[in-house]
């Protein structure tokens, strides 16, 4: 994916909940659209924002429509994924966390509440039996335990992969 562009309904207020909590980078900002780059990305643009007003309704994907679930931002290390954990606790937005075997998640919403996930992907070389897709509640003290606090991630080896 090279980027993901969402309707809010403040631009503004969404770009700084992105730059706060996700430190996500600001490039453009315009009236009613923001562009943000993921941290550590080379991308022109991993984030476009487009405000549409307060007065916008939810977003019934997934309740009464079909539409968009959530994207999904990867961290180099564990200890990356404890540091967004805390971040997005004290914003209020986690909603919750996943052992899914390979990756290690977690789950927010936005302002808006859009849904996103943040994860961190076993090293190719690491998986085994025990990381067969799955969806466990997250213990991430033990995963740290188990892996370490900076072992890099399987994607984030990748060069020119966006990462947050």
């Amino acid at each position: 994916m090279n980027h993901a562009v969402l309707y809010v309904r403040d631009a503004q207020r969404s770009a700084a909940f992105y730059r706060e909590v996700l430190g996500f980078r600001e490039i453009v900002s315009l009236p009613n659209a923001v562009f943000l780059r993921a941290p550590d990305s080379d991308n022109d643009h991993d984030l476009g924002l487009f405000g549409v007003g307060e007065a916008a309704a939810p977003s019934p994907a997934g309740r009464s429509a079909v539409g968009l679930y959530h994207l999904a931002w990867e961290v180099p290390t564990l200890a990356d994924l404890r540091e967004h954990r805390d971040r997005l606790a004290e914003a209020g937005a986690l909603v919750g966390a996943s052992d899914h075997g390979s990756t290690k998640a977690l789950y927010a919403k936005d302002p808006d509440g859009l849904e996103f996930e943040v994860s961190w992907l076993v090293p190719h070389e690491l998986l085994g039996d025990d990381t067969e897709m799955r969806t466990l509640p997250l213990d991430l003290d033990a995963e740290i335990e188990h892996y370490g606090p900076d072992r890099t991630g399987a994607l984030s080896r990748v060069p020119g992969t966006a990462r947050t």
